[in-house]
């Protein structure tokens, strides 16, 4: 067995005090460590089996601790759950999910370890860190492990964790934001004077200018572009050194190159006193590189602002209304289901909720995209972070925290954004490969210059690394997607699958489930028939009166059609269960129910009613008043969309597990000549798999439980926002708006985007293939270099921001 005398700790490089003796064996070697927690951290690295961690970490970690009695008693808080309310969401009775921050997290190997070690943990069921924002969703089992352990767990990895918070979020992200503006400012202004000097040393080179005059410019060009090569390239560095660490090349490596090189060289030239000087270069290709970083940065941000904005739509205080009917301000994590609160008109909503007494009309439109106002009465229920537009209402908690539809929407933005397109990664892939070809190509070129002619060997060098450096590439697919769904969720359309927009772009075929999907999937009343001289607005009160009692389905459909103002009293009100209800107003008893609790003689019935209808009939003491024709109502985008996805050359089927005669009516309503009825879930499952094998490209829009296992199956699968829970997660879009144009609104950006990243893919390689003759031949000079590539960049980001 080997022993090494390390000088710093093997864990997290600080020195190693003298005194000090923590060994930890890793992969049969002893290396020593500077204290206890580093030593604990490494020993458990090394127990859990995960030493490629060392091998493939890009940066250090923070240094290790042991958690001390008083730490953990702060961590045991956040078993507390009063305290999870905000952040944690209850899956199951055992099951949790926590929403968490992870600080300290340097590279892709920190991802690693995280997840590795703590989907080791007995109870840990799964774990999912983005890189990107640092988020991390824990589910796990409570009855085998509780959180305050897995937080001590992440901190002997030395990492913190913490509550995710939108704000606190936004606060670390407008830093950065700060930072970048600040390092595109010191490039603009040390830029600009740089070229005013530079077009001076061009003009004095065919003036006449003297040797001190030229050295002292230089001198100066050199102290102006400190700043930029030391501070506003700063992050090229670190992530060109992180990938060559990870033993991998990025656009950033011959950007570094392109940097440092020209600045080593510009150097010597100023100390020697003579030749040409490429500050001005330096200075530009900084300054647009980081413009073009930063944009971006910006389109890459807004899938990811939006999903934190709806958050911020929820209020931090509500009104409760306690058992005496008095009104109290308490905080919305104190808020519990059951609890009574008090929306008033202009105020938004503070928890999702189901209204119980009062009627008016909330604004959901930053929710779901509907720009009208949605009604609300007695029953409905209402979305935390919606506004109460007219009267008060009297609301019954239904879900707080974690379990709100806010917080179910963020869960499933999180899986799209950790998700990348196989587009992207493509795209990285041949970036990856083009920034090997373009080191080998520029050693090429400078070989035959240096043979040629060694002094203009440098300058051509520096021009074919600058001019061809693969930005582009890597840009087009990222900042599509990004632009892209951006656009959908301000419209309404939840991308929850990182894979949705390109294979959208490839349907050719699209299949829909009928109930809750191309209807509302709940009774409507379609027509009243009278048979007395009672006016048909009279016999729809009366009902919606008898009905004020009931819970059943069908009661919501008369009670929606009249104002709550306006409903009369029904005194000896009765549920008369698998019949209907019966009550007396003004002192005449009616019932109101099925042709059984009529007990008259049938009535001639108009011969158009629609098949499949269910009938209700209004009776008095004495007679037959009314009947009152109910069915599952059609959307009414339904047919447009049949005829808008018809004329796109799209092929369309229903595949439903309603009767033969109900689909069969739907499907003549819409146009659809195409369908399955009478099937069961593994039924729809085997239909559509028929469908792929005959070389269709699948799209699914379904909504209830028994849809998700074909909703799983599809090539992609859309969902109705007001389906259940199952499908929702099943799917990989979900239209919030409940609107069906939606889909060829979804479709249609499907296309453009795929055409827009064609469009960056071509112009990106078009402009290479252009500008790199050029440059290895000497017509390039480096500054106009640094102006093509950023140019080149620039054109691709605008590009993609068309599709928001």
């Amino acid at each position: 067995m080997m022993s090494s005398a390390d000088k710093t700790c093997y864990h997290c490089a600080l020195p190693v005090p003298a005194s000090a003796h923590y060994p930890v064996i890793i992969e049969g070697v002893s290396h020593e460590m500077c204290c206890r927690g580093c030593q604990a951290v490494a020993q458990t690295i090394v127990d859990n089996g995960l030493t490629d961690y060392y091998r493939h970490r890009t940066s250090l970690p923070g240094v290790g601790h042991e958690v001390v009695p008083e730490e953990v008693q702060k961590l045991a808080l956040y078993d507390h759950p009063g305290i999870q309310k905000s952040f944690v969401r209850q899956e199951s009775e055992h099951v949790k999910e926590a929403s968490l921050i992870l600080e300290g997290i340097t590279c892709a190997a920190c991802i690693w370890l995280n997840e590795r070690h703590l989907k080791q943990l007995p109870g840990v069921l799964q774990v999912q860190v983005n890189y990107a924002t640092h988020r991390a969703r824990i589910t796990w089992d409570d009855q085998a492990i509780h959180l305050s352990k897995i937080l001590e767990e992440i901190q002997l990895l030395g990492y913190n964790a913490h509550p995710f918070s939108a704000e606190r979020q936004e606060s670390l992200r407008r830093k950065r934001r700060a930072k970048d503006l600040r390092r595109i400012a010191i490039a603009g202004l040390s830029s600009g004077q740089v070229m005013m000097l530079a077009v001076a040393l061009y003009a004095g080179a065919a003036f006449g200018m003297e040797d001190s005059t030229a050295a002292l410019l230089r001198y100066f060009s050199l102290v102006l572009t400190l700043p930029v090569v030391f501070y506003a390239a700063w992050p090229f560095y670190q992530s060109a050194w992180n990938a060559l660490l990870g033993k991998r090349l990025n656009m950033d490596v011959p950007v570094s190159l392109a940097v440092i090189g020209a600045f080593v060289g510009s150097t010597w030239t100023t100390l020697q006193g003579h030749g040409v000087v490429y500050y001005d270069a330096i200075t530009m290709f900084s300054l647009f590189l980081l413009s073009s970083r930063f944009l971006e940065h910006g389109a890459q941000e807004k899938s990811v602002e939006a999903a934190e904005n709806l958050l911020k739509l929820a209020p931090a205080m509500a009104t409760k209304v306690l058992d005496g009917g008095q009104h109290q301000p308490v905080p919305v994590l104190e808020l519990n289901e059951g609890d009574t609160i008090l929306a008033k008109p202009g105020e938004s909503i503070a928890a999702d909720a189901e209204v119980i007494e009062g009627e008016s009309t909330v604004d959901e439109a930053l929710l779901t995209g509907e720009s009208r106002p949605v009604p609300k009465r007695v029953g409905a229920p209402v979305i935390a972070g919606s506004i109460n537009l007219e009267g008060p209402l009297l609301l019954r908690v239904t879900g707080v925290g974690e379990n709100t539809v806010l917080a179910g929407i963020v869960r499933l933005l999180d899986r799209a954004v950790a998700e990348k397109p196989r587009l992207a990664q493509l795209a990285d892939r041949v970036a990856g490969h083009f920034t090997v070809g373009l080191l080998i190509l520029t050693a090429i070129v400078g070989a035959i210059w240096w043979w040629l002619e060694p002094g203009q060997a440098f300058g051509i060098m520096l021009a074919v690394l600058v001019v061809t450096c693969p930005c582009a590439l890597s840009l087009a697919a990222p900042t599509a997607f990004a632009a892209a769904g951006s656009h959908l969720l301000r419209n309404g359309i939840l991308l929850t699958r990182g894979h949705a927009l390109e294979t959208l772009a490839k349907v050719n075929h699209v299949v829909f489930d009928k109930t809750g999907t191309l209807t509302y999937g709940k009774p409507v009343l379609q027509r009243t028939v009278t048979f007395s001289d009672v006016a048909e607005n009279r016999c729809l009160l009366l009902a919606a009166s008898l009905e004020q009692a009931s819970e059943h389905p069908l009661a919501q459909s008369f009670l929606s059609r009249v104002a709550g103002t306006d409903l009369i009293a029904v005194q000896e009100a009765q549920n008369l269960p698998g019949n209907g209800v019966s009550g007396c107003i003004a002192g005449a008893r009616y019932t109101l129910g099925n042709a059984a609790l009529a007990g008259f003689e049938p009535v001639a019935l108009p011969s158009d009613l629609p098949q499949g209808a269910t009938l209700v009939w209004l009776c008095d003491e004495w007679r037959s008043m009314a009947v009152f024709v109910l069915s599952d109502g059609l959307r009414p985008q339904a047919r447009e969309l049949v005829e808008q996805l018809k004329a796109a050359r799209v092929q369309v089927t229903i595949l439903s597990g309603d009767a033969a005669d109900a689909v069969a009516h739907v499907a003549t309503e819409v146009g659809i000549e195409s369908w399955q009825a009478a099937l069961r879930p593994e039924d729809k499952l085997k239909a559509l798999r028929e469908l792929q094998q005959q070389g269709n490209v699948v799209a699914m829009v379904g909504d209830g439980v028994n849809d998700a296992p074909v909703l799983a199956g599809a090539d992609v699968s859309i969902a109705m926002g007001g389906g259940t829970q199952v499908a929702r997660a099943s799917s990989d879009i979900v239209l919030l708006t409940e609107n069906l144009l939606d889909i060829q609104r979804a479709l249609q950006t499907g296309h453009a985007s795929i055409a827009v990243m064609r469009q960056n893919f071509a112009w990106a390689v078009v402009y290479n293939l252009l500008a790199l003759p050029f440059a290895a031949v000497g017509m390039i000079p480096p500054w106009l270099a640094s102006i093509g590539m950023s140019t080149s960049s620039l054109v691709v980001v605008l590009n993609a921001l068309r599709l928001r």
